[in-house]
């Protein structure tokens, strides 16, 4: 058993969940901030030279989970591990965010897809070896081939 203590939280526009962009195409360009705990300011030193960052936090909101899910983006179900979904067996979320600028405690990030005052349990900066021929994304990857099929026809 672990405990986490927040170190945050993330301050948005969105406060319903059918607010923010999901599925195959959705564009995550909404801005926020998040505010780092005043005693952990210091965790952010330097920070300021990445242009992204990972954010890992707390899907606070669920109240259930289930293995399999069933994404927006697709008719078929998928496992649960294979998805963003919400309702995980541990509601840890982790989204990518361009790091717009710092002042003190707080980051201001465009790229949110939280809702607002979610607890953000981790900041990490943005780091990829993984070059994008290399790249798979899995069952996404045959819902857009099947997409562009049935547009072309």
């Amino acid at each position: 058993m672990y405990t986490l203590n927040p170190i945050g939280v993330v301050r948005t526009t969105f406060t319903e969940t059918a607010k923010i962009p999901k599925g195959l195409g959705a564009k995550h360009v909404a801005e926020g901030t998040i505010e780092i705990r005043p005693e952990l300011e210091a965790g952010l030193q330097d920070i300021e030279g990445f242009s992204h960052l990972y954010v890992i936090w707390v899907f606070d909101r669920s109240e259930r989970w289930d293995l399999v899910a069933h994404p927006p983006s697709d008719d078929r179900p998928h496992g649960v591990f294979a998805t963003r979904s919400p309702e995980r067996p541990n509601p840890i979320g982790l989204s990518v965010v361009e790091l717009l600028g710092r002042d003190g405690p707080r980051l201001r990030v465009r790229g949110v897809d939280m809702l607002d005052g979610t607890p953000v349990l981790d900041v990490k900066p943005y780091l990829s070896n993984v070059p994008d021929a290399q790249l798979r994304r899995g069952w996404l990857d045959e819902v857009e081939h099947r997409r562009r099929r049935d547009q072309q026809g």
